[in-house]
């Protein structure tokens, strides 16, 4: 057993001699970062610890290719994400000079809503203006208006919908 553990522990050290330069190679012209692809491919040779016991010489360097194209692919869809979720919140958002150029655009939006909950169907319109402006929970619009909790929620989500995608197209 203590013969099998040392084979595995040899084959992962002489992987890492042999193949730890082609390794960050290989990640770097993927991720153009070389400092990243160092770190990923230290994290190459970790993950290849965890399989030290169905290791063996003639199949290590297509593993460790696997890893690494594993590795990486998880890099860019984390990094991707991230960029994607940054630029939403600092590309997008309008920026304003002011807190009376902040006050014109809510008042210009309060009144698109307003025109827009307008052309709801009555039970829909009921249940957004409470919901919105009134501050009422599904249940006690449900309750006050004598109808279902599921009912208000289907309401409130079509309404919703209707409503963003009008504001969107406004703006």
């Amino acid at each position: 057993m203590e013969n099998a553990i040392d084979k595995s522990q040899s084959i992962i050290v002489d992987s890492y001699i042999e193949y730890y330069s082609r390794i960050v190679d290989f990640i770097s012209y993927r991720i153009n970062n070389h400092c990243e692809a160092e770190d990923l491919a230290q994290d190459v040779f970790v993950r290849l610890l965890e399989y030290k016991q169905i290791l063996c010489k003639e199949t290590v360097k297509y593993f460790i290719y696997t890893i690494s194209r594993n590795i990486v692919t998880d890099y860019l869809r984390r990094y991707y994400k991230a960029r994607e979720i940054s630029s939403y919140f600092y590309d997008e958002t309008p920026s304003c000079t002011n807190e009376s150029e902040e006050n014109i655009y809510a008042n210009d939006i309060y009144l698109l809503e307003k025109k827009k909950l307008a052309t709801f169907p009555n039970q829909r319109k009921q249940i957004y203006y409470l919901t919105r402006f009134k501050g009422l929970s599904a249940v006690e619009i449900a309750t006050r208006l004598n109808v279902g909790k599921r009912t208000v929620e289907c309401h409130l989500f079509i309404a919703r919908k209707e409503m963003r995608t009008y504001l969107q197209q406004c703006i």
